[in-house]
């Protein structure tokens, strides 16, 4: 048995042709255009580059970019400003502060100083409560992405068992929701569960997002399963040359799942365009507008 191949890079593809017809049509009617603000404080390479592609991404889809660098050592307070001066800004709709933070500055006090109306990456404590209650607008972009694919590639989840592995805020914890929201019965694991091959072999739907490279075996894997592989590890192949490889030992785990998700191609192509739909959706809430249909 091979798996079938959950295509995000495709599915990414579709979806950001809707934004930007969308973006197209609520300038055309309304002249609104959504905006989106990024801050990054200090040089690290990794989030130079995401950064740099979200401004690009908002640009090729219609939207306002706006990004805000400062200095390694910015203290808080001067980044607590910048959060103020945007959120106060009319032009900007979203607004992602790029983590991690360098340590003197506490990643809980940016979150309280960002407006959860802006919240783009859903990650305020407000946003959080109301993912628990039902009512949220603005989802957390990663776990979002997964949920499109799963109702494209597998349709109806109600009653399956899901395991998510991971708990930390930015996936493990709002994907569990998600995925509560659709009827599955689901199971949270992390770094302390006891006998985690024995959970997995469980799941009907296994979502990976531990952090370490090719942790998750084929042994781990019940025959039929659908795998959705959030990490992104880059590892050293030798030559000076790195690739990037997920959570799931993918040759091997494809020859039992019903359906995986590759590294890359797979979740991580849906992240900013899912970042994209957010901004449109905050644009749109902030404007009293009914929501985008996409």
């Amino acid at each position: 048995m091979t798996a079938r191949i959950i295509d995000g890079k495709a599915f990414a593809a579709s979806l950001r042709e809707r934004v930007a017809a969308e973006a197209a049509r609520l300038k055309a009617a309304y002249g609104l255009v959504p905006g989106l603000a990024t801050v990054l404080v200090g040089n690290d390479p990794a989030s130079e580059v995401y950064v740099r592609n979200k401004g690009k991404a908002a640009e090729k889809l219609g939207l306002h970019s706006v990004h805000r660098s400062l200095p390694a050592d910015a203290p808080e307070q001067e980044v607590l400003a910048e959060v103020a001066r945007l959120n106060a800004d009319p032009s900007v709709h979203g607004i992602l502060v790029q983590m991690p933070l360098p340590p003197q500055v506490r990643e809980a006090a940016v979150l309280d100083m960002l407006d959860p109306a802006k919240d783009v990456d859903a990650l305020t404590p407000t946003n959080a409560g109301l993912l628990l209650s039902g009512r949220a607008q603005l989802v957390s972009c990663t776990p979002a992405g997964v949920m499109m694919l799963l109702k494209e590639y597998v349709g109806d989840i109600a009653g399956r068992d899901a395991l998510v592995i991971g708990r930390s805020l930015l996936f493990g914890k709002p994907a569990a929701q998600l995925l509560l929201a659709a009827n599955a019965t689901v199971t949270m694991a992390h770094s302390k569960t006891r006998d985690l091959p024995a959970l997995s072999r469980r799941a009907d739907i296994l979502v990976a997002a531990i952090g370490r490279p090719e942790y998750v075996k084929r042994e781990w894997i019940r025959p039929g399963a659908t795998v959705i592989d959030v990490g992104i590890n880059r590892v050293d192949v030798g030559g000076g040359k790195t690739k990037i490889i997920g959570d799931v030992a993918y040759s091997e785990a494809a020859e039992v799942a019903g359906a995986i998700t590759p590294v890359p191609g797979g979740v991580g192509a849906m992240t900013i365009v899912c970042l994209m739909r957010n901004t449109l959706i905050a644009a749109c809430l902030q404007a009293g507008l009914a929501l985008p249909q996409i």
